[in-house]
């Protein structure tokens, strides 16, 4: 029972917040701690950083900032770092607060652009910063959801450019899944943005329970806090005593035998009543191989009821797709898997299906998803059960383990809030697979953010286009990369001084009465070393008879000059050696600590400065100014942002059409999958000598490039150009991708970059806009402008 000091305390709490209290009564649910508090601090003025586990809730604090913007007559912009969760995320609002008031900006959509709630990608909140957006005017509140995503090495940069640029008045919600540095990000926070209230809560609303699926029985991988279950242990001993039995017959290493396919482990949930389930499989191939063995296997998850209400659902997500479209996007057998609760789901799926996908998960109509790791990126797909079969995957070079964050933000999927007491995690056990690895990644709860931020050439032209060179480079060291890097050095500076502290001390133990012992134990060294080196070139034969006389002849020297010391008749030099080679050691080690404080001092502003020497080099830049060439990058943000400028300024598009001009660009845009160096097929003779000019420019700019200690750059790729040049001339989606490995997913997100890019060209060039409008209007067609809609 409260007591009346207690129920005074609760009024008074209520009555100094009383937006928060309005907003939940919204709700027919209790809110926790974590999020009444966050949103109690953007009440009183503060901005926040939310760190929650995934499925936690931290996205209700972005929709109070949206509902407190509309009671203070201000405008809040939602971002997040994918068009998926955009555009989830608009759906949502629209729900919540009307159409009229919201809007959805992603680059290549535009609806409703200037409402006072938008949701947006980063990128979009970014290049409205560079042009100073008049859509900009009345903003209070930017939410950036998944912020952790500023660790990205490829799009990374893009948070802190927005943290670093936005508006002093605007407050900025954060928010983070779980990592162990949320404080130090919030003190950056604070020092960049002002007031930040950090908020942790490592506390996941649904328990997660780990398990491990050896054979066909599924044990708790824990037998206590941090104790792997014994019974685990003996079962993986004998299964991997097994495996070895038959290596040595077969002479290959195989898994147990009785390790279960894909399908039976779906199977084995439902049985368990363990669906709705994802399983992990970080191969596009592997998923849809998986959906297949379901099928061939006559899995049926559904009621005759759910197959009706799953068709219906399917139809209106394909009901704009042309019918001989729908056949070349293997309809029929998606739609059949669908109806037995059954799908796949990754980057290469068409965006209508995917979207179907999700929609029939979250009503728990489909019941089993075989997904890669995209899936994981803040869609809202909750399981009852996640699946991981491997815990190594590719990562576009080679073969890695994954990390206990990439763990924890896959098994975060397990437990849906209020439908699930309990969420589960299985992972399937095989020799490549061990409970002490599992338990490993179950068990960390350490996931550092690092910070991935790099100036590029169009970011460095647009701060020196808005405040010169120097305010833009002290910009830069407002960065978290900076931040972190001056913590760094911190460190390091100390445990130089704690070495000076040891040096000085073991010196004065090896101070001997004959002489300069330091001096001494110098000849001993370089003594050393020369034999090293003799004996090192010896058995490589890399040197010839004139030079090894003269190694031999200082060596001969260097002797006669230690035994000649005045050191060398003490009786204790080889405890004075002692003393003196751990100082030694101590100074080589102080030697590479200032070398790494040297590199991480004023590292950001260092490559800011060869950044503007390749502009300055190439004409962009004049003394502190941009050049009117300087401007037209301004307007380019693309990842080959100097390359794509400079064709423009040589007039390397000047004489091309519509279709040739965008068969060229997609050079810039496109990354093959596949490693083989097959010549890929040209169009024409135009494109083919294009191309070939654009390649001189990349090797001209990596030559700059290389001569100013930078490389951003990365080679045109041509895997794109024909397939681009067939769909702007009018040829069939069939026609397009016959031949072609590429899936239908792939080619309509390359157009959609495609489309993104032409219209940074159009903004860059006056000249080049009509061929540009021709070009978009050209792609824009078919499975490329279709759009889910409202379903």
């Amino acid at each position: 029972m409260t007591t009346p000091a207690q129920n005074y305390a609760a009024a008074k709490a209520r009555n100094a917040h009383p937006i928060t209290q309005a907003f939940l009564a919204t709700f027919s649910f209790e809110f926790d701690s974590f999020q009444i508090e966050a949103c109690q601090a953007l009440e009183q003025g503060s901005g926040v950083l939310v760190a929650a586990p995934t499925g936690a809730g931290k996205t209700v604090v972005g929709e109070f900032a949206a509902y407190f913007a509309q009671h203070q007559g201000k405008k809040c912009f939602y971002t997040t770092p994918i068009k998926a969760l955009s555009n989830q995320k608009y759906s949502e609002f629209v729900a919540k607060f009307g159409p009229d008031r919201v809007g959805l900006l992603t680059g290549d959509t535009s609806i409703n652009g200037e409402a006072d709630i938008l949701v947006m990608t980063t990128e979009v909140l970014r290049n409205m910063l560079y042009a100073s957006s008049s859509t900009l005017a009345n903003l209070g509140y930017v939410v950036m959801d998944e912020v952790h995503y500023l660790a990205d090495k490829f799009r990374g940069a893009v948070w802190e450019e927005v943290l670093i640029h936005l508006m002093e008045a605007v407050q900025v919600i954060s928010l983070s899944a779980t990592v162990s540095n949320a404080e130090e990000f919030g003190e950056w926070l604070g020092e960049v943005r002002g007031d930040t209230c950090v908020i942790v809560s490592e506390i996941r609303p649904i328990p997660l329970y780990q398990h491990v699926l050896i054979g066909n029985r599924m044990l708790d991988l824990f037998e206590k806090p941090g104790v792997i279950n014994p019974d685990i242990l003996a079962r993986e001993r004998e299964a991997m005593r097994k495996s070895s039995m038959e290596r040595h017959r077969r002479a290959r290493y195989s898994d147990v035998k009785n390790r279960l396919s894909r399908a039976d482990i779906v199977e084995k949930l439902q049985t368990e009543n363990m669906l709705p389930a994802i399983t992990f499989i970080f191969s596009r191939v592997g998923c849809e191989a998986a959906v297949q063995q379901c099928l061939a296997q006559g899995i049926r998850l559904t009621t005759p009821q759910e197959r009706t209400e799953i068709k219906a659902i399917a139809l209106k997500y394909t009901a704009n797709i042309a019918a001989e479209d729908l056949e070349v996007l293997g309809f029929p057998d998606w739609l059949t898997a669908l109806e037995r609760g059954i799908a796949a789901h990754h980057a290469g799926l068409l965006p209508s299906f995917k979207g179907a996908v999700e929609d029939l998960f979250q009503r728990g109509l489909v019941k089993a998803v075989f997904a890669t790791e995209t899936l994981a990126l803040g869609i809202n797909m909750p399981a009852r059960t996640v699946v991981l079969e491997k815990l190594i995957k590719f990562n576009g070079e080679a073969l890695v383990p994954i990390t206990p964050g990439e763990y924890t933000q896959l098994t975060g999927r397990a437990g849906r809030r209020g439908i699930d007491i309990e969420g589960n995690a299985v992972i399937q056990w095989s020799p490549t697979v061990d409970s002490a690895a599992a338990a490993g990644l179950a068990s960390t709860r350490t996931y550092p953010l690092r910070s991935s931020f790099a100036p590029t050439y169009n970011m460095s032209i647009n701060l020196i286009s808005r405040f010169g060179r120097e305010r833009a480079r002290t910009s830069l060291d407002s960065s978290f990369a900076q931040f972190q890097a001056d913590r760094a050095v911190v460190g390091l500076s100390r445990q130089i001084r704690k070495n000076e502290a040891a040096i000085e001390e073991i010196l004065s133990n090896a101070q001997c009465h004959l002489g300069d012992f330091i001096d001494y134990a110098s000849i001993r060294r370089e003594i050393k070393e020369v034999e090293v080196f003799l004996s090192r070139r010896d058995h490589k034969k890399s040197f010839d008879n004139r030079q090894r006389s003269k190694l031999e002849s200082d060596l001969s020297d260097l002797r006669k000059a230690l035994r000649s010391h005045s050191c060398h008749k003490c009786n204790e030099r080889e405890e004075h050696s002692r003393f003196a080679e751990r100082a030694a050691r101590l100074n080589r080690e102080n030697d590479a600590l200032r070398t790494r404080v040297e590199a991480r001092t004023n590292v950001i502003a260092k490559t800011f400065d060869q950044i503007c020497q390749v502009l300055t080099h190439l004409n962009y830049m004049k003394g502190d100014k941009p050049t009117s060439q300087g401007q037209i990058l301004t307007k380019i943000y693309a990842e080959s942002d100097l390359l794509l400028t400079e064709s423009i300024r040589c007039g390397l598009f000047d004489e091309l059409n519509a279709t040739e001009l965008l068969s060229i660009i997609s050079c810039m845009i496109f990354e093959s999958r596949s490693v083989e160096s097959i010549a890929p097929k040209m169009p024409s003779p135009r494109v083919s000598s294009a191309l070939t000019e654009v390649i001189s420019i990349w090797a001209q700019l990596e030559l700059i490039e290389t001569q100013y200690g930078v490389k951003t750059q990365r080679e045109p790729d041509a895997g794109f150009c024909w397939i681009a040049y067939k769909w702007a001339s009018g040829g069939s989606l069939q026609s397009v991708l016959k031949g072609s490995d590429m899936s239908v997913g792939d080619f309509v997100r390359s157009m959609k970059q495609l489309i993104d890019l032409l219209t940074q060209i159009s903004g860059a060039s006056q000249r080049l806009r009509p061929i540009c409008k021709d070009a978009i209007k050209r792609i824009d067609r078919g499975v490329v402008s279709y759009l889910m809609g409202d379903i």
